[in-house]
């Protein structure tokens, strides 16, 4: 049988062929009829030649006309390419087998044809149980082959990189896991999360940043996995002291260096995916290296980005307000390492200026704005922001501020209202907030609704925890008072145009409750607060606490409440107090306690 080389093999007979370009072949064609013309022809000569016999001739005259066949024997120009048929047919190949025109004879051919119709033929492998069984037991075998040479190699490399390749490859052919979901469970049986985790202590940092990869993959929120899988594997990785080896890599990764840089992403990245079950916050925020290396990446500016903040510089701020939304012991940590301070500092360039818009410096400081939101609800950051003069930048912001405005009303909203609340009040009172905050009030027709609402937050605070006999209540209670009541007039206003929208809510929730059974008006339950509340319910409640405050406190405002409220009169107060007081959750903590003391009292000098 003749062997592929063989058949591959060329004829010595013929030069290899070579594509000409179609002008230069039909140049060629005609340079050849040329030179059928005798010598001493022309061709201006009209398609004849002398009859005078030439020397060198033989005596015999030579005249075109008997060089020229039968006009249908002539072809003009280049030779007509071979059609399909004429390759087909043996009898047009030449005396090597070869086709017209193609430079190949007809075994190469069928070799060819037979290669082409096999190339996608390849069977994709089932991934399945059987599948991940091989591949966990090659994925340890490169593992263990890697360390050996790594060990009996030490100090020479090229006798380990090879297998290196290997397990580099390995890695990267386990992302078909993330299609998978139902193997991650027997993935983590196999013990091969462990041994996946253990590579981040890789030496090569090239093998760690793979896994890390990896990992984010695996973790990602668009895997086909359900909760329970991806429960499954994040618990594995956990356990496999996950965290401590991603922290150890940011530690040693040079984001000068591009692939570190990638490197870095990924590690943020699995850290953001595993961050996304709230169980897991705490954990991560207990690590201290952690929280440290996102407090000094946050402040690293990135000189070639755009504001100077780069992907990364923003993924930390991310997840550092990840991190401190829903764990107190993560917020005194952070407060602890004078997160407080950084926050502050680097917050202090938006006073007047605004980053660019969509870019990674607007997504960076509205991360920082959460962060500090956050923060200040807790009694230890409450003290740090106002000995780090917090209160006064954020009025400063409020007056002077754009983007910056909306979020620094936010930040104190949540600092008068959290653990430090009465500290917090005072200080605000003392730092001339009271005239930049009822002024905004006299403006509220062009505020945002979102603003509006912190706003009325702030009012509410103020009277809450501000101490009563003190100079800064009295101050603030003036405030209410001045110009005949017309910061009043103005909160029962606003009072009657969330009354409407709700009463709008309302009437469609009613709707939708007619000819519901006991179980289907518990199934909607909470959607019907969700829309209250988005239709204004809280804000509305905190106008009418402001209001019962002021009955409570002046009898001037008493008697002008009791006149804009209309013919139901203080009534409409003492419903939305009762109403409050019906709503609160029994064991809610000494907050709830105080809270329910309070709506009591109020309750008592409304009815009067």
């Amino acid at each position: 049988m003749t062997s592929i080389d063989e058949i591959f093999r060329k004829p010595n007979a013929l030069p290899k062929r070579k594509l000409e370009d179609p002008n230069t072949t039909f140049s060629h064609a005609l340079s050849n009829k040329s030179s059928k013309l005798t010598d001493g022809s022309s061709p201006r000569s009209n398609g004849y030649e002398s009859s005078t016999p030439s020397s060198g001739s033989n005596g015999k005259g030579a005249f075109v006309q008997d060089e020229i066949l039968d006009e249908e024997d002539v072809e003009a120009g280049p030779a007509r390419p071979p059609s399909e048929d004429d390759v087909e047919d043996e009898a047009g190949d030449d005396d090597e087998g070869r086709f017209f025109g193609g430079g190949v004879t007809k075994q190469e051919r069928e070799v060819i044809d037979f290669l082409e119709q096999n190339e996608g033929d390849d069977v994709e492998e089932k991934v399945d149980s059987a599948w991940l069984r091989r591949t966990a037991i090659n994925f340890e075998r490169k593992i263990n082959k890697n360390a050996e040479l790594r060990a009996k190699y030490e100090s020479e490399p090229m006798k380990f990189v090879g297998s290196e390749a290997d397990l580099d490859a390995e890695i990267k052919g386990l992302s078909l896991l993330s299609e998978h979901g139902e193997l991650y469970e027997e993935f983590v049986k196999l013990g091969c999360v462990g041994s996946l985790v253990g590579l981040l202590a890789h030496e090569n940092t090239d093998i760690a940043i793979a896994v890390c990869e990896l990992l984010a993959e695996l973790t990602d929120e668009d895997s086909s996995t359900n909760e329970e899988q991806w429960k499954s594997l994040a618990q594995a990785m956990i356990k496999a002291d996950l965290i401590d080896l991603l922290v150890s890599n940011l530690g040693r990764l040079d984001e000068a260096n591009e692939s570190d840089r990638a490197g870095v992403y990924h590690i943020l990245n699995v850290l953001e995916n595993i961050l996304s079950d709230t169980q897991y916050q705490e954990v991560a925020g207990s690590k201290d290296g952690l929280m440290s290396w996102l407090l000094v990446r946050v402040k690293k500016a990135d000189p070639t980005a755009r504001g100077k903040v780069g992907q990364n510089r923003q993924y930390a701020a991310e997840l550092l307000a990840i991190l401190l939304q829903s764990s107190r012991a993560n917020r005194e940590r952070f407060a602890r390492k004078e997160g407080v301070d950084t926050l502050l500092e680097l917050l202090s360039v938006y006073r007047k200026r605004d980053p660019e818009k969509d870019s990674d410096e607007e997504e960076y400081a509205e991360n920082l704005f959460d962060c500090l939101a956050c923060v200040v609800e807790e009694k230890l950051p409450a003290d740090k922001f106002i000995e780090g003069e917090g209160v006064e930048l954020c009025l400063i912001m409020l007056r002077e501020g754009r983007l910056a405005k909306a979020r620094a009303l936010r930040v104190l909203d949540h600092a008068m209202s959290g653990a430090n609340a009465v500290a917090v009040s005072m200080k605000f009172v003392d730092a001339a907030g009271l005239k930049t905050i009822f002024g905004m009030l006299m403006k509220s027709h062009k505020m945002e609704r979102s603003l509006l609402e912190h706003l009325i937050g702030i009012l509410a605070s103020l009277l809450r925890y501000l101490p009563g006999g003190t100079a800064e209540r009295i101050r603030t209670l003036a405030k209410f008072v001045e110009n005949n009541y017309e910061k009043t007039h103005k909160l029962v206003e606003l009072r009657k145009e969330y009354k409407t929208r709700l009463i709008k809510t309302d009437a469609q929730i009613q709707r939708e409750r007619q000819d519901m059974d006991e179980a289907q008006l518990e199934e909607h339950a909470d959607e019907w607060l969700s829309r209250r509340l988005d239709a204004g319910l809280f804000s509305l409640q905190a106008l009418e606490l402001i209001l019962s405050w002021m009955v409570a406190e002046d009898t001037g405002a008493r008697e002008t409440i009791t006149v804009l409220l209309g013919e139901d009169g203080l009534k409409v107060l003492e419903r939305s107090l009762r109403d409050q007081l019906d709503g609160m959750e029994v064991g809610q903590g000494e907050g709830g306690k105080a809270t329910e003391e309070m709506l009591e009292a109020l309750l008592l000098c409304v009815e009067q």
